[in-house]
Order: C-alpha cells, then sequence, then structure tokens
C-alpha cells in the first residue's frame, strides 16, 4: 500500500504494535442512521485491513458532512464504524470524540490487529481553521494518539486541514493504498494519455469546471458537456434555453472555450436534442417530460437531460476513445426521467477499450444508483473535488506534504 514498507522500516522494520493513525474519506450519504451509499467505506477498506493484518494499532479519523466545529448527531461516524466493522469483519470499537477522553481509551485499549474509528474529525473546529496555529494545535493532539501517519482520504487531500496536512509534518507518514492509485490513475489521465482521449463533463454549473476545460482543453481530443452547464453554453450559441440553469456571467467564458477548441482542432460535442419540463419536480402529472430541439427550448420550460438522439451521438463519441475521464451526469440521474442520459454515458464507458475513470462525486453516484457493475469500469474516483482540482493543475497539499 502505498510507501507503507518504507513507513515500516522507519519505525523499527514493522508497523506491529506501533499506532497508525489513517485519514480515510468515510463522508457516506445517510438517511437517519442508514447509509444509503457506502461506496467511500467500501474503498477504503483495503488500506486499514492491511494495516491491522500486520499487527499495527490502527486509529481511523474521517469527517461526515459540514457540521460547524462542534459535535451534530446527525452527522456522528458512529453508523460508519458499524459498517466499517461488518466489512473487515472485526469490530471496530468506536470513540465518541475525537482527540478527548474517550478517543484517548479507545487508542490506549487496542491490541495489535485491532482497529478503532473516532468522532467526526470536524466536531473540532481546529480540523478546518484558516488559523495555522489553530489547526497545528489540533494536529498536536492528534499525533499523540499514533506512531505514524497514512494518508488514504483521497477525497479530502485538496484541503488543508490538520487531519490531512499538519498532522503529516509531525509523524512518519505514507500514502495509502486508495491514494497512491487515484494519483496513479490522474497522472495517466495528465501524462501522454493513450489516444483517442474523451473527456466528458456534466453537473450544474460551467464555473464548476473552468480550472478543468482550461487545462485539459489542449490534452483532450473531444469534449462531450451535459448537464446544466451545457445551458450556458448553447445560451453562448445563441439559441433560447428557458428556465434552465444558466451562468450569465459565464457566457463570454463558453464563446472564448469554443473559438478555442476551434482553432485547436478539439472536437466539442454539445447536445442537440434536450428532455425539458415546465417544472421540477414534475410529479405524476400530464404533460410528461418532452424532448425537444437543443436549439429550440421553450421560454415556459427547463431542461433536465440531453435527449436520446444525443445520447446515442454520446455514444458513438466514446466508441473508438482509448483514455475517457468523465465528471458530472448528464441530467437529474435521482428521478427516472432524466437519467437516460447520464445512463447511456455510463455504459459506453463500460464499453471502452482502454482506461475509463469516473470522476467521483456524482458521477459515482450515479454508477451505483443506476445499477452499473463498478467492476465494469477502470476506476471510479473516490474524491470529485479532488480529481477536478488535480486535472486543473492544482497542487494538493495533502499530497505535497507527503512526498519529501
Amino acid at each position: 500500500m502505498g510507501d507503507y514498507r518504507a513507513l515500516a522500516q522507519e519505525l523499527g522494520g514493522s508497523v506491529k504494535g506501533k499506532r497508525v493513525l489513517v485519514r480515510s474519506d468515510l463522508n457516506v450519504p445517510l438517511d437517519g442512521s442508514r447509509i444509503t451509499d457506502e461506496g467511500r467505506i467500501r474503498a477504503s477498506v483495503a488500506t486499514i485491513k492491511e494495516l491491522a493484518e500486520a499487527g499495527a494499532r490502527v486509529v481511523v479519523t474521517a469527517h461526515l458532512g459540514r457540521p460547524k466545529g462542534a459535535p451534530e448527531d446527525r452527522y456522528s461516524l458512529r453508523p460508519v464504524a458499524a459498517r466499517l466493522g461488518e466489512l473487515l469483519g472485526s469490530e471496530v470499537a468506536f470513540a465518541t470524540d475525537t482527540v478527548g477522553e474517550s478517543a484517548k481509551a479507545v487508542v490506549a485499549d487496542l491490541a495489535d490487529g485491532q482497529v478503532a474509528l473516532l468522532e467526526n474529525v470536524r466536531f473540532n473546529p481546529g480540523e478546518t481553521s484558516k488559523d495555522d496555529a489553530e489547526r497545528g494545535a489540533f494536529a498536536d493532539q492528534l499525533a499523540e494518539l499514533a506512531d505514524a501517519f497514512v494518508s488514504d482520504g483521497f477525497g479530502v487531500v485538496h484541503r488543508k486541514q490538520a487531519s490531512v496536512y499538519d498532522v503529516a509534518q509531525r509523524l512518519p507518514h505514507a500514502m495509502g493504498a486508495l491514494v497512491a492509485t487515484e494519483i496513479e490513475v490522474l497522472r495517466r489521465l495528465t501524462e501522454d494519455p493513450e489516444r483517442p482521449y474523451v473527456v466528458v463533463l456534466g453537473g450544474s454549473k460551467v464555473s464548476d469546471k473552468l480550472g478543468v476545460i482550461d487545462n485539459l482543453l489542449g490534452k483532450a481530443d473531444k469534449l462531450l458537456i451535459g448537464g446544466g452547464m451545457v445551458f450556458t453554453f448553447l445560451k453562448a450559441q445563441g439559441h433560447e434555453v428557458g428556465k434552465s440553469l444558466l451562468e450569465d456571467d459565464q457566457l463570454d467564458v463558453c464563446r472564448t472555450y469554443l473559438r478555442q477548441a476551434e482553432e485547436s482542432g478539439v472536437q466539442i460535442l454539445l447536445p442537440t436534442d434536450i428532455v425539458v419540463d415546465t417544472e421540477f419536480p414534475s410529479g405524476d402529472r400530464d404533460p410528461q417530460p418532452s424532448v425537444v430541439a437543443a436549439s429550440e427550448i421553450p421560454a415556459d420550460t427547463l431542461g433536465l437531460d440531453i435527449g436520446p438522439e444525443s445520447a446515442a451521438a454520446f455514444a458513438v463519441a466514446l466508441a473508438d476513445a482509448r483514455t475517457v475521464f468523465w465528471n458530472g451526469p448528464m441530467g437529474v440521474f435521482e428521478t427516472d426521467a432524466f437519467a437516460d442520459g447520464t445512463r447511456a454515458v455510463a455504459k459506453a464507458l463500460t464499453e471502452v477499450a482502454g482506461l475509463s475513470v469516473v470522476g467521483g462525486g456524482d458521477s459515482a453516484a450515479a454508477v451505483r444508483t443506476l445499477g452499473f457493475d463498478e467492476a465494469a469500469f477502470g476506476h471510479i474516483s473516490t474524491g470529485g473535488g479532488a480529481s477536478l482540482e488535480y486535472l486543473e493543475g492544482k497542487e494538493l497539499p495533502g499530497i505535497t506534504v507527503l512526498e519529501d
């Protein structure tokens, strides 16, 4: 796992009996105490299991949701501890705080090969503080619980936070298997990718993808655009988009991208038809959603998915690809009436002969929600934001701090 062996050597040749703090990404959606998508928990198991089997006393830290630096029952990791234990095949001890008396007692009681999970690390304001001293003080407390640190939460490596960045400066450290795999895949997308190279972007806003488009417009052969962000591109071409999502302040940016693509020979493929409705959610009423030309969206409707003609065209554009990166659904896939575009793109990715990468976030959720076999894709990222920032060419603090 990552540079696990190098870490073991630094600890005297073995992690057996050593307290290893593992920063995982266990930020899963909950419905009450029920986990509705356990993909990130499953992805975290390999590193934790390997360390435990090597005899380490594994102390897992993670966050869930966006608490405001204080405990909130709805963001407790207790349900995650139970499911993690089931997946590991052994009980996971749960500390009811992050660095307090419960955490200290739970860690002290660990035997070799046992695993504990600390309560939501964001219940402490020091975790996300912009003040280096406050963040560092919290990292000091986390570091006191361990002999070494393994960074395995890819979904947070773009954050300069105590359990991601500062604690690595205080302990012998290594990349976990998950983070190492994510970085290896992203390097394949940015450093001499096998061609044809196709990038598929969706989601709601152009502004969320500006850096990616900037950086990949000169690397990709084709750029397929769907989701809510497509309406800003359509408006930039002079088309009516009705009540669809629109970022007026990005119209000039979209025109620039379209011009740059034409000048550089990169094909930007926009939908030619759109599934529209007069409102969302539409409920059980008539008329049902309809398909219209992308250039003729009625003023009283909003676009909620790419149409069947576009879905077929996107599948054709992906058919001969050797490298594909996909981030963002094509429509509101959570509703059956607007899921076909996303389903078509996902199916096309399963048939790619080369490397197909699902870029985390809503795309990964869509793959699981729509019932696809995850093994059919080359790689499903656990970190949408981190993946995007890497592809934008940004440094990820949680990675740079490990590279010493």
